[in-house]
């Protein structure tokens, strides 16, 4: 029998093309064909595909030279991008470091120091974590499954977990199972549970699920101290201490998914904790990272950790990714700099300048602005219904999409890159750079008034799109 030599194949993209600059055209054409092709033709048609270059941290230019104010990235962007501290910090590290990349079964000064400084930042306004332990991830949703598992360690005879109307905590297993968003989840069903949704908010109606069900079947409850996704919700006052008092009450843990709200975004260490809640587990990810390496992180209290990872069980929940050195790197200059700089402070500031600029556009044009919210550096422009849905030949649940899609469009024809919302209708979200100057900041709210003063009405977006585009946007919704 005779063994063909496998000869090496050859590829199709070399790193020095990518370093030399791979023609726009050559880089959708990959896009296309190779990834999720439906979502590059929807942003294309929208005219939002790019590439977008950095100008400054703060500032980026699409492909056909427009100047955009950075305001995307999901809350994952705290200091702009490729910010040179950052940057600096790796370079020092993989030109002279000599730790091991990923130490999962040996010490690391890098990953004990982020634990170490985490636990310090929490235990600041929430003592009673001072000495709770972390648990190392590379996304938030990871840290949401990681935070499920401690939850079901603890409580091994709970079954089941409460979360809430328009929650966001991710797309894997357990995480999706606790985003109560149908698009998302009827075509994975049957997920892990059970899981129980209650409205947001709604101290009464929690009160009531725990009659019905019996407190000692409920592992956790796991609660956004403000909806990010869902559209920058805040809930009434009172609500999250309410909540905790009661889970104290009967044994029940809270988990506080601070993975958009917290280190600084929100204009406090943890957006929770600032509302009266002293979670049990807290998540953390987007602003970990610097907008340069994904880092999720669990923080649980000692008791809890314990249970999870306990003795010669130390190893049963592992993230071969999770402290590894590098993305140690970027996490603890991360927090230096969000310390260092006073970020939080500075986000808190700017928030309530950026909020009282977004209110008095919208009294200017109170037919194009239904509402707009902010907490810190988080923003949400709700806009008013574009058109009625069965005026449009698509389908009409897509139509408060549409709201959504066009008004990312105008804030980019106007030179701001949004962020759409997943799980709110007609929103979408502004996350600047905790670190923005104020003269761009100024320059970010005059583009949205400018934006809303060019429209004046909501419906007049539909005008901006050629009738090529809407023809390709009908081919995609139908």
């Amino acid at each position: 029998m005779t063994v063909a030599i496998e000869r090496s194949p050859t590829l199709v993209v070399r790193s020095g093309d990518l370093f030399d600059g791979l023609p726009d055209g050559e880089a959708r054409r990959l896009e296309r064909a190779h990834g999720n092709r439906d979502l590059i033709n929807l942003i294309d048609v929208l005219g939002l595909a790019g590439p977008m270059r950095t100008v400054t941290p703060w500032e980026l230019e699409d492909a056909d030279g427009h100047h955009l104010i950075h305001a995307g990235g999901y809350a994952a962007v705290p200091f702009g991008e490729n910010y040179p501290p950052l940057r600096d910090a790796m370079i020092r590290h993989l030109n002279g470091g000599r730790d091991t990349g990923f130490p999962q079964q040996s010490i690391s000064a890098w990953r004990g120091a982020v634990a170490a400084n985490l636990v310090a930042l929490l235990a600041a306004v929430a003592p009673s974590h001072a000495d709770s332990r972390v648990f190392f991830s590379s996304s938030g949703a990871e840290a949401v499954e990681a935070a499920i598992k401690f939850a079901k360690a603890h409580r091994p005879k709970a079954s089941s977990f409460i979360t809430f109307e328009r929650a966001y905590h991710g797309k894997t297993a357990w995480a999706l199972a606790l985003t109560p968003n149908e698009e998302y989840q009827a075509p994975f069903r049957p997920l892990p549970g059970p899981v129980h949704t209650l409205p947001y908010g709604d101290l009464d109606a929690f009160e009531h699920a725990l009659r019905k069900l019996g407190p000692d079947t409920v592992a956790a409850v796991i609660v956004e101290p403000i909806q990010g996704e869902g559209g920058v919700i805040r809930p009434p006052a009172g609500f999250l201490s309410g909540l905790g008092a009661r889970c104290r009450e009967h044994g029940i843990l809270v988990i506080a998914d601070e993975i958009q709200t917290g280190l600084g975004r929100a204009g406090h260490w943890f957006a929770s904790v600032a509302d009266g809640l002293d979670p049990d587990i807290v998540t953390l990810a987007k602003p970990l990272g610097g907008g340069i390496l994904p880092v999720g992180a669990t923080i649980a209290r000692a008791p809890i950790y314990q249970s999870m990872l306990p003795g010669t069980a130390s190893k049963r929940h592992s993230n071969t990714f999770g402290g590894g050195t590098l993305a140690m790197v970027v996490a603890q200059r991360s927090l230096e700099l969000l310390v260092d700089e006073d970020l939080v402070a500075k986000a808190r500031r700017d928030g309530e300048i950026g909020l009282e600029r977004l209110r008095a556009s919208a009294e200017r044009y109170p037919e194009f602005f239904e509402e707009v919210r902010g907490a810190g550096m988080l923003f949400a422009i709700k806009v008013r219904p574009v058109a009625p849905e069965k005026r449009l030949p698509i389908d009409p649940e897509l139509v408060p999409l549409l709201g959504a899609i066009l008004a990312l469009r105008a804030l980019h024809l106007h030179g701001i890159h949004g962020c759409f919302s997943l799980t709110a209708q007609r929103v979408v979200r502004l996350t600047p750079a905790l670190n923005l100057p104020e003269a761009l900041r100024d320059q970010l709210f005059d583009r949205v008034d400018a934006m809303a003063a060019h429209h004046k009405q909501a419906w007049r977006m539909l005008g901006s799109m050629s009738p090529g585009r809407w023809l390709r946007l009908a081919k995609l919704a139908l």
